[in-house]
């Protein structure tokens, strides 16, 4: 490598990102505190005034802006204790209007002991939404099915589904602001007394919220279950949270889609503080070995002249696999900020099958000549071996595919016939994708040979395979996904014996057709 080279100043650049990434969140967990015998310091009401209890009281009403005569009382938490943690089970009697398709509103005012919990001086209300309008997915069996097609129109129309947990939080550590430097995540929180003392910092966790825990009001429904759990929260840990909802926030408005935003946020709810940081620093590692890994397959591609110890079926599966996941991503109404690089790649898997097939295209006039090239000798020998093993893997892989694909159809519900359709094939890349890297084993084997094979490419994508292990621990996905991670290291491992059971011989041409004695030769 050279020093100067493109790679060496992309690895700088990331390494750079990282450790500036590191340090941002230092300091956004750990805020410069104010000094004591300043007088501009803010100080924490709850901490200064113990003696002082608070009460809580939680609304529901159908209505957005708030009015006593038309809201329900649901809870009433008296001393609270800010320190403890508390969960509250409730059933909330659904308004008419919520149970005709109608939305959900909950307000909890905090306040002093003998204040007023409206209009007390010192007293005040946070407000969120229970119910959200969501289109609700239906699943139907493809056969024996008895569902009207009005009916699966009208489940197409949003209805009114709601939050079956809401998180609150109060800032309970005793931290001194600086009225003059007031972090900005805390501008619409913080409430200030003629004392200098800001009031309890009282807020709902939006970050743990995920479309996909959104549950159907079905009709008829008159009561549900409401979960409110409360926690106190330290000051870093509450900065970083406020930034993270906002850093969602601005994605959603760059078109990423609700089920995107729920990956995301499950990085962030549903791990500790070592496995955020493993993965922070494992997704730059895997950005660099992703783009190491496509520029070395370009340029692999670019040079190579000839199919001769590469297994033509597994070129073409790589191609027909991404443009399957495509369409199941497009299915699935993925955002396009990950629909459009999955539709690059396979353009370019589709770009690698011609050049398997020596396509040249020459034009007269408007009118296109398409024509293949010839294979040689060595490349006759591969087909063989290729054609063979592929002929031992038919015998597994499509009884398999077939049976699969059949149960689903009879046992499985699906949204449509094209969702059968997709599903199936995505299932069949899952579950049996790998049988198709066995061939280029198969051959390597027979050719007692890994030279033709670009190394430099695979060596990226094997780290990528052992970074996507780390993220099957990590990140919550479903099972066949998870197995799948694990799958390619065994194939991986085999191309690692074959490297070390073959040996590089210096007589024998490379990928490239070039020999390292022949380069010696040239050079002398």
């Amino acid at each position: 490598m050279k020093l100067f080279s493109f790679t060496t100043l992309l690895v700088v650049l990331l390494v750079a990102y990282l450790i500036n990434a590191i340090w941002t969140i230092y300091h956004l967990w750990n805020p410069e505190s104010c000094q004591p015998n300043d007088k501009n310091c803010l100080w924490s009401h709850i901490h200064k005034r113990k003696d002082i209890a608070w009460n809580m009281k939680a609304y529901v009403t159908p209505k957005k802006e708030f009015s006593p005569s038309s809201s329900t009382l649901i809870w009433t938490w008296k001393n609270i204790n800010f320190e403890e943690d508390k969960t509250k089970l409730l059933n909330v009697t659904l308004p008419p209007e919520t149970a005709n398709n109608g939305s959900l509103f909950l307000y909890m005012f905090l306040y002093p002991k003998g204040d007023s919990a409206f209009s007390g001086q010192n007293s005040f209300r946070i407000t969120t939404a229970i119910t959200e309008y969501q289109i609700p997915v239906s699943f139907f069996k493809l056969m024996n099915n008895d569902t009207s097609e009005e009916t699966r129109k009208a489940e197409k129309v949003p209805t009114t589904h709601w939050r079956p947990s809401i998180l609150l939080y109060v800032m309970t550590e005793n931290f001194l602001f600086s009225a003059r430097s007031v972090p900005s995540e805390f501008m619409h929180l913080l409430r200030v007394t003629p004392q200098h003392e800001y009031l309890p910092i009282f807020c709902v966790d939006e970050m743990s919220h995920k479309k996909s825990d959104l549950k159907h009001i079905t009709k008829g429904t008159k009561e549900i279950g409401l979960e409110i759990v409360y926690s106190p929260i330290g000051v870093g840990k509450l900065r970083f949270w406020l930034t993270m909802t906002a850093s969602m926030q601005a994605m959603k408005n760059l078109g990423f889609s609700d089920s995107d935003l729920d990956d995301i946020k499950g990085i962030f709810t549903d791990t500790n503080l070592i496995f955020l940081g493993l993965t922070i620093v494992v997704s730059v590692f895997h950005l660099l070995f992703d783009f190491l890994a496509f520029k070395n397959d370009i340029n692999y591609w670019k040079k190579r002249k000839t199919m001769a110890g590469l297994s033509f079926h597994t070129v073409v599966y790589r191609c027909v696999s991404t443009i399957i996941i495509f369409f199941y991503l497009f299915d699935q109404k993925t955002s396009f900020l990950v629909l459009i690089p999955a539709g690059v790649g396979s353009v370019i898997e589709i770009w690698k099958v011609t050049k398997a097939l020596k396509v040249t295209v020459e034009w007269s006039g408007w009118k296109p000549n398409v024509s293949f090239g010839t294979s040689s000798d060595m490349e006759k020998t591969t087909k063989d071996f290729d054609q063979q093993a592929i002929k031992y893997l038919s015998y597994v892989l499509y009884p398999l595919c077939i049976g699969a694909a059949v149960y689903s159809l009879f046992y499985v519900p699906h949204k449509s016939w094209y969702s059968w359709i997709v599903q199936s094939l995505v299932n069949g890349v899952y579950a049996f994708g790998f049988l198709f890297m066995l061939p280029q084993l198969f051959i390597n084997y027979k050719l007692k040979s890994v030279a033709h094979l670009p190394w430099r490419a695979f060596m990226y994508k094997a780290f990528n395979t052992f970074i996507d292990d780390i993220f099957a621990f990590i990140i919550k996905m479903p099972t066949s996904h998870r197995l799948a991670c694990f799958r390619d290291d065994i194939v991986f491992f085999c191309y690692l014996y074959q490297l070390w059971l073959y040996p590089v011989d210096k007589t024998r041409p490379n990928e490239y057709g070039i020999s390292y004695e022949d380069e010696h030769e040239k050079k002398d």
